[in-house]
């Protein structure tokens, strides 16, 4: 069995009187210690994807296995500590606190698990041992990603899942954050990342997962952005 098993998974969206489908049975799966690359224009379901993989939203049909544990059976409590205990999310929007350093915004995390690391060996791993007690408002946008990351390590994930973590980010720092996921996936942990940015897909060659339509229309091992490539 794979580490993740989605199984004829579909997901249907009450908007008023309208349908909407975002997943019409999807299926995949991503072996442990994996990093996968999940593409797709707006509205194709990718997000979606990502949301039901992290414990954030439910399926309308089929199965979700995780580490063999059917994820698709789990009570809203149950998300909650698969969320706290699993999982790591890292976002487009850095969603910090505001008023809280960057120590203190990855300490936050800290008082909801009961596994968690060490947030200023986080912080140095991620590159910000000298701004630690900066805020927000004090630091780049490449710098604010990298404490969403390590709020999103600190918890000790075993699978990371980043939703186009590069989107408001210069090309440079883009490819330094994906450089960051792919080191951390290399120690071992799952990563499922959503990515529109075509040159680090290009680049990092890695497994493709493409969907349109709520459909997988393409899974390449070591694939680039175009399905040529």
């Amino acid at each position: 069995m794979a580490y993740i098993e989605f199984k004829n998974v579909n997901k249907t969206y009450q908007m008023g009187e309208i349908e909407i489908k975002a997943l019409n049975k999807t299926s995949f799966e991503i072996e442990k210690g994996e990093l996968v690359v999940i593409l797709g224009p707006s509205g194709a379901g990718k997000t979606t994807c990502l949301n039901i993989l992290g414990g954030m939203d439910t399926v309308t049909g089929g199965k979700v296995f995780v580490d063999g544990k059917d994820i698709t059976k789990y009570k809203d409590k149950d998300l909650i500590l698969y969320r706290r205990n699993n999982i790591g999310f890292v976002f487009q929007f850095y969603n910090l606190v505001q008023n809280l350093t960057a120590l203190e915004n990855v300490e936050l995390a800290v008082q909801l698990c009961k596994d968690h690391l060490d947030p200023k060996t986080i912080l140095n791993k991620v590159g910000l041992k000298n701004r630690i007690d900066n805020f927000p408002s004090q630091l780049s946008g490449g710098e604010q990603q990298r404490v969403a990351l390590a709020r999103a390590l600190v918890n000790n994930p075993s699978m990371l899942i980043a939703d186009e973590p590069t989107g408001n980010l210069d090309p440079e720092t883009a490819w330094d954050i994906m450089n960051l996921l792919n080191d951390i996936n290399n120690r071992g942990t799952t990563v499922v990342v959503a990515t529109h940015a075509k040159d680090i897909v290009d680049k990092m060659k890695k497994r493709v997962i493409q969907i349109e339509k709520g459909n997988i229309i393409r899974d390449d091992k070591k694939g680039g952005y175009d399905s040529e490539v």
